[in-house]
């Protein structure tokens, strides 16, 4: 299709946003708009200079025969600062407590806004390792899964508590639950990964550590390699966690006699790209 400059500025920057984190080549674009290569060149460097100035992602250009250019998705500073402030305000109300130190989220976790932001969050702390898959356990953990790979273009692939003839032979392992100190039980398909693959764990919320550490198990077994993990909200009283290196964007602590939650910001910032500043908790 023929389009004026104005319309394939945005038809070229709607394509790119659909479609993170894989390479399209200059000859696609040409192809598409019918347009001479220099010209697409030209629109790319404008889409990239907004995208860097808006704080929305990066735009990479790949060269080769087989390069092109990839949209990064990414989180501003000032958006990071908005989201968390409005999680923490969501879950400081009243009676999110729950029995056993827990904290409703079931309703957030529900809400496509958030949810797809979080997921942008994460994905902006790995923005630039190689990822394969993300893996998370049944049932909460799912909806953000989903919310970073769809960031990354990668599959998701959920743990199980029992497996499903529709899921054909798995891999069990048995592990210790960090908050009760139970062995627990979590299953995969042998079909979910491949050798060396790359795997980001992200889960909703966290006590000890025991299901990441877990998953972390499980990974092993499959000989692929844990890249990172990510949680949205861990426990600020559960320490020494089971695992380390990991990514929380909110801490909960659970004060004496008082039915409204303590949220502070997590470690985020200490993992974002250095010309972030950690802000003091609101």
């Amino acid at each position: 299709m023929k389009l004026k400059r104005s319309s394939r500025l945005v038809d070229m920057t709607a394509y790119l946003l659909r479609h993170p984190q894989q390479v399209i080549s200059l000859s696609y674009f040409s192809e598409r708009y019918q347009s001479a290569k220099s010209s697409i060149s030209e629109d790319l460097t404008i889409i990239k200079e907004n995208f860097e100035s808006q704080e929305i992602g990066r735009l990479q250009t790949q060269a080769g025969a087989a390069g092109g250019v990839c949209y990064m998705p990414y989180m501003g500073l000032a958006e990071v600062e908005r989201l968390l402030g409005t999680l923490r305000q969501q879950m400081t109300q009243k009676d999110r407590l729950l029995p056993g130190g827990y904290l409703y989220m079931t309703d957030l976790l529900g809400k496509p806004a958030y949810i797809n932001a979080i997921g942008r969050l994460i994905a902006s702390v790995f923005i630039d390792e190689k990822l394969d898959a993300v893996m998370t356990m049944e049932t909460k953990g799912i909806p953000l899964a989903y919310a970073v790979a769809s960031q990354r273009s990668i599959p998701v692939v959920i743990v199980r508590r029992s497996s499903k003839v529709t899921e054909g032979s798995t891999v069990s392992i048995n592990y210790i639950s960090g908050s009760s100190k139970r062995i627990q039980t979590m299953v995969l398909p042998r079909r979910s990964l491949k050798e060396h693959a790359r795997v980001l764990i992200v889960d909703d919320f966290m006590k000890a550590g025991g299901t990441m550490k877990g998953m972390t198990s499980m990974i092993q077994e499959f000989g692929a390699e844990v890249a990172g993990m990510a949680v949205l909200v861990e426990t600020k009283e559960e320490q020494p966690k089971l695992v380390d290196r990991y990514v929380s964007l909110l801490k909960l602590a659970i004060p004496d006699r008082q039915e409204t939650p303590i949220i502070e910001n997590g470690n985020v910032y200490d993992w974002l790209p250095k010309q972030h500043v950690n802000p003091t908790n609101v």
